[in-house]
């Protein structure tokens, strides 16, 4: 038999090639290469191409990922090894490709800048020698597919990029090109620098930034806060075109509607009423559908805020609900409350709540605190309310809304405000799509954040310990990197420069805290726990304020420090602290006693610098919920907890057997693994709680989010928010969520002082249709195909590790004797 090769020429089949290249890839990890080989040749036929024989081998260690978790590894590097065959083999001779791109119609299309380029051409022997092609190994199976789906550049159906090449492109993207540098003379060093630091995934910047550093129009970031420009047709259409064009450029945004009257409120130029929000945000729903992020490469995503005063509040609950006149909903929005605290007091009294509209009752969105209760209660006074309910009917209309959709966000205005940064510039009106992003708007200013993400298993010792001086030194890179992009930007429009030029707000966020609980013994909730997530995040920010301030020392401030509370000398910790003075609670004399407990750092050193130089930096932290990168880097999401200990994933990329790599180590290491524990933590839905014969401190460990008290989230949310100035991306999750959890859930987080009450209600339902998507026919089918197994086992027809790949479908048919497989002649059961 012959195989084809990459060039269409054919050879004789070597199948002892085959055994080597698998074994190649598996060399160090805990796998049975040769069991992978035997399938791989099983499925041989006379001319089948050598790439066939390649993705059968990585769908083959894949299919065994349950089995070990080095399966999964073993997949990803054969993965890896059929990228690297078809790409370019010098970084250097990938950007002429790129360079030399065509559009469809044959004309010049450059994927990377002229400036780029230059800098590769003059340099190209200088920068090849950085990369580092073996790292590309180091990415688990749903990680490279990830980046091969949805990052690498490409040119027509070729991918041109490999994740080195990524890497290299954005680090010399940041630092080697821009601002008037010369070719002749990049900065290569802070380049390498970078790129070495994402190449051994210590970090990794937002997706706008992978997607677009280099390139002709680069666009980094991440999310975009607009204020509606102003209540009347051209104000409105501006801030619909502002959004359409930021949603082109791969921005998520985040808008608010506070400004805009109420259904029936007269319009003087017309001597008509207004139609409210509903008919206007359809034409926002529309824009998001239509125009999506970065060519169909992600889609277009509004969060809209409003609150909760205004008239139309009802209406806007019901915008995103499954039932009702499609002409009454907004589906393809997302929704988010701005919450003033006196509406959580009368909720807490059962007071009476009075619905306004803003053009009757204005400046309710520009005012905050007492100011604010002082303005709405005038209002109320007077009587200028549209309608008055009790304030426990409109809390019980939002849970419900919230049970069925998940949504709308809640964000706490007063505490937003009272602990930003930026209070000097104005009342803050809203944050972004993930609600962790928390930014001064106006008219004239659309705020724009620039966003990344440190690994935190990276810093994890080879001791045990926890090394924050690494991390402290990742941070500080990661802030001078941020600080750069605001300058190195393509600006969707006019607006979003002014405002980021003039403020330089950046978003350090964190991916695989729950990650380094696992691997440090750490119970969720735990005091261990909770003491790590303090010090993690007191790193975190004094690094990140201390890079801020250096850089304001060499380049100057940002324009609008003078005022700020950080030109007193206050920082985040310290407006926290003054928060609770006021509340009357008593505390230490000082806000570091109450807050910074590890001693690690010289705040007051800190502080006197920032006094002295300023900020480079308006706001420095801002943890995001960061799905698509942890992917990318291996981590679980953000700093949530597991969702789940076993479940399969579907991703743009494909599906994907997911398992807790920590969990299986440690069941192997203790002699507890096998395909009958993995059945039964698969019908547990990803849960080893009531699975009998597990170590209780395994049960405790490898609790899954539905599984740990949501006050220890919470908790852990409050700790670390003394460190963060922006906001944090925190999900709520509840079994058989209700009235009552919800009620005390979020009346839990606004006392706590959280600035963010929930991003997304997770709830049992939603947990149960990720069993069903995840492990469709599972539960039908599993009788059936252990009784298969059973009997092929028992007449030695095949062992285990043959039919743990295989589908249900072929397990069961092949038992009675047919085949199902898609390609009978090279199904592995009917070969052998």
């Amino acid at each position: 038999m012959h195989v084809t090769k990459r060039d269409g020429s054919a050879a004789a089949i070597d199948l002892a090639k085959i055994t080597v290249r698998v074994e190649t890839h598996a060399i160090g990890l805990a796998v049975e290469p040769i069991l992978v080989a035997q399938r791989v040749i099983a499925g041989i036929y006379d001319g089948v191409g050598t790439r066939e024989l390649d993705e059968l081998a990585v769908r083959t260690a894949a299919g065994l990922v349950t089995t070990h978790p080095d399966y999964d590894r073993l997949a990803a590097r054969l993965q890896a090894a059929i990228l690297h065959e078809d790409s370019p083999a010098t970084f250097a001779e990938a950007v002429e490709i790129l360079a030399a791109r065509l559009d469809g119609a044959g004309r010049p299309a450059p994927a990377i800048t002229d400036e780029l380029l230059a800098v590769v051409r003059a340099h190209a022997a200088r920068i090849d020698a950085e990369i580092r092609h073996e790292r590309d190994a180091d990415f688990d199976y749903l990680g490279i597919c990830t980046l091969i789906q949805s990052y690498l550049q490409q040119v027509g159906k070729r991918i041109v990029e490999r994740p080195q090449y990524l890497w290299m492109r954005v680090a010399l993207g940041i630092h080697a090109i821009g601002l008037g540098r010369p070719a002749a003379e990049p900065d290569l060093q802070r380049a390498f620098h970078t790129y070495h630091l994402m190449s051994t995934r210590h970090f990794t910047h937002a997706t706008p930034t992978l997607f677009n550093a280099g390139t002709p129009k680069p666009q980094m970031s991440s999310c975009f806060l607009l204020h509606m420009h102003d209540d009347s047709i051209e104000g409105i259409y501006k801030t619909l075109t502002d959004c359409a064009r930021i949603s082109q450029m791969a921005g998520g945004i985040g808008l608010h509607v506070h400004n805009v009257r109420a259904a029936g409120a007269p319009i003087a130029g017309t001597g008509g009423t207004s139609n409210g929000l509903v008919p206007m945000l359809r034409n926002f729903d529309a824009t998001a559908s239509y125009v999506d992020q970065g060519g169909g490469k992600r889609k277009g995503s509004f969060a809209i805020y409003l609150e909760p005063w205004h008239g139309d509040i009802v209406e806007f609950l019901d915008l995103k609900r499954n039932t009702g006149k499609d002409e009454m909903r907004c589906r393809a929005l997302f929704y988010g409350l701005w919450v003033p605290d006196l509406f959580m007091r009368r909720v807490e009294a059962d007071g009476p709540w009075t619905l306004m509209d803003p053009v009757r009752c204005p400046g309710l969105s520009d005012c905050w605190g007492g100011a604010f209760d002082e303005l709405y209660q005038r209002y109320e006074a007077e009587g200028r309310g549209m309608r008055t309910m009790r304030a426990q009917d409109l809390w019980r209309r939002i849970c419900e809304v919230q049970v069925e959709t998940s949504m709308p966000y809640l964000m706490y205005k007063d505490a937003c405000n009272r602990k930003s940064n930026q209070q000097n510039l104005g009342t803050i009106k809203s944050s972004n799509l993930c609600t962790e992003v928390v930014e001064f708007t106006s008219p004239d200013e659309i705020a724009v954040c620039n966003l990344a993400s440190v690994s935190l298993p990276a810093f994890i010792a080879a001791d045990g310990t926890y090394d924050h001086a690494a991390l402290h030194a990742v941070v500080g890179t990661v802030a001078r990197n941020l600080d750069r992009v605001i300058d190195l930007n393509h600006y969707p429009v006019p607006e979003t420069r002014t405002s980021n030029l003039r403020h330089r707000p950046i978003g350090i966020g964190v991916q695989g805290l729950a990650d380094v609980f696992l691997r440090l013994r750490l119970a969720w909730g735990s005091d261990g726990a909770r003491r790590l997530n303090r010090e993690i995040f007191e790193t975190v920010y004094h690094a990140a304020a201390e890079a801020s301030c250096a850089l304001a020392a060499e380049l100057g401030a940002h324009l609008t420090h003078a005022g700020s509370p950080a030109s007193r000398g206050r920082l985040q910790y310290d407006l926290w602290y003054d928060e609770r003075l006021a509340r009357g609670e008593a505390l230490p004399a000082t806000a570091e006693e109450v807050y910074c407990t590890s001693g690690r750092y010289d705040w007051a050193v800190l502080k006197a610098a920032v006094v002295r130089h300023g900020l480079r930096n308006s706001l420095l932290v801002a943890p995001m919920p960061t799905a698509s990168t942890a992917n990318v880097l291996g981590n679980t999401e953000g700093f949530e907890p597991i969702p789940s200990n076993l479940f399969k994933r579907n991703v743009l990329s494909g599906e994907f057997v997911r398992l807790n790599r920590h969990l299986v180590l440690d069941l192997i290491a203790r002699g507890l693994w096998s395909p009958a524990l993995k059945d039964r933590i698969v019908a547990a839905e990803g849960s080893v709680q009531d699975i009998p014969g597990l170590p209780e401190d395994i049960k405790e460990l490898y609790r899954t989010v539905w599984e740990i008290s949501q006050r220890h989230i919470i908790d852990l949310a409050a700790d670390r928010g003394a460190f963060i100035c922006q906001s944090q991306s925190m999900n709520i999750y509840l079994r058989d969520a209700s009235l009552a959890k919800l009620t005390s859930m979020h009346f839990y987080d606004w006392k706590k002082g959280l600035k963010t009450g929930s991003y997304y209600i997770r709830q049992t339902a939603a947990r149960q249709a990720q069993k069903v998507t995840v492990d469709a026919g599972m539960e039908k089918s599993r009788a059936r195909r252990r009784q298969a197994e059973e009997l092929l086992l028992s007449k030695g027809a095949a062992t285990a590790a043959d039919l743990a790949p295989l589908p249900d479908e072929e397990v069961v048919a092949w038992a009675q004797g047919t085949c199902a497989a898609a390609d009978p002649e090279g199904c592995v059961m009917c070969s052998g």
